[in-house]
Formats: C-alpha cells, structure tokens, sequence
C-alpha cells in the first residue's frame, strides 16, 4: 500500500493555549512527532497542513517534506483536510491514497502507520480504514482516492470526516489500542501525561 500522509496540524488550540503543532513533548515539536511517525511508518509524501503559526511550525518540520497553507482554515478542520487532500498530485503514479493523521496524537507512532497500511485488504483507490483503540475509532485514517470527491463534499465547517466515516458500511477497522492510546491532547495536562512539556 503506497500512501501519502497528510497531517492536519493547522488549528489555533484555544484549548490548549495556542497552535499545538508548536508544543514540544520530550524536546521534540509535535509537528515534527507527528511527520516522523508518518515518514518512518511508510507514508510518502508526506503533507503537513498548517494555518495557525504556519511560519514557526513550518521552520520545525524535517526536510522533504512539503508544507500546505490552509488559506481558510479559521473555518474549520474541514478546510485543512479539502487543502491536505487536494496537495496529493494526480496520475498514474501518485499515490491512491491518503493516511490522514492528526498532530495533537503524542502516542500514535510509526508502528500504528504501518500496521495501517499492511492490513488493509482492498486495493488503494477504494480502500476505507480506520484505527481503533479499544473498540473506539479514532486515527489515523486511510482514505482511497476512489472516496476523496464525496469526503470533502460531506464535510463542512469544523466538521470532520467522522460523521461521515460512521455513515458507511465498509469502513475496515484497524486495531491498534496494543501500540497506543490514540488519545489526544487537547490541553497542556493531557499531553504532560506523555512526557516532558515545554
């Protein structure tokens, strides 16, 4: 399975106190956890959504990966995903689908991408799948290219593709509560609960 990953990192975190793409876990940016656990588990390329601090996430991220502005993306997660999924080129080569991951994710690494992307069975363009942990469903969440035009008409505002993943049917399952949590970390002390915070 090739797939491009595509990480939605482009909120402002009123929550948290600000964009948590910014945060540091352990020394290390969440943007920057969160690219790695996608480049090492097999996804490329890879996209990084950004909106809020766009300059100051896009300064921490590695190199060979390829920054997305998300021009409207005050409107809402469903801008970053429309801009995510439409920086994925076209043709005979690229890839056919996509890995959607979210930055605010600290336990969610390499080894949950790549079981999402080897245990999938349908072939690329129609596959539809998403982790689990616990029975929950969470992410990341691989979409094929076959299924992109009716995601991002069912999404909207702040609305993600949630709604729009319980409506199916062939959404295949993929567990993984044995490599993580699949928590996120909407506020300074949720993510303290993996590690140093700074």
């Amino acid at each position: 399975m090739r797939a491009a990953g595509v990480l939605l990192a482009a909120g402002r975190g009123d929550r948290f106190g600000g964009p948590k793409a910014l945060a540091r876990l352990d020394g290390e940016p969440l943007v920057a956890r969160a690219v790695r656990a996608l480049t090492q588990g097999g996804c490329a390329p890879v996209f990084v959504v950004l909106g809020a601090g766009a300059g100051q996430a896009a300064a921490l991220m590695p190199p060979g990966v390829q920054a997305v502005i998300a021009d409207d993306w005050e409107s809402g997660v469903s801008a970053s995903l429309r801009a995510g999924l439409r920086a994925v080129p076209a043709g005979a080569d690229a890839p056919q689908a996509a890995l959607i991951h979210l930055v605010d994710l600290p336990d969610v690494g390499s080894d949950v991408v790549t079981r999402m992307l080897d245990t999938t069975t349908r072939e690329p363009r129609g596959v539809l799948a998403r982790a689990t942990y616990a029975g929950r469903p969470g992410h990341p969440v691989l979409v094929g290219r076959r299924h992109w035009a009716a995601l991002l008409a069912a999404v909207h505002g702040d609305r993600g593709a949630g709604p729009w993943l319980s409506s199916r049917t062939d959404v295949q399952p993929v567990a993984c509560d044995d490599l993580a949590t699949g928590d996120d970390a909407d506020t300074p002390d949720a993510l303290r609960r993996h590690g140093r915070v700074t």
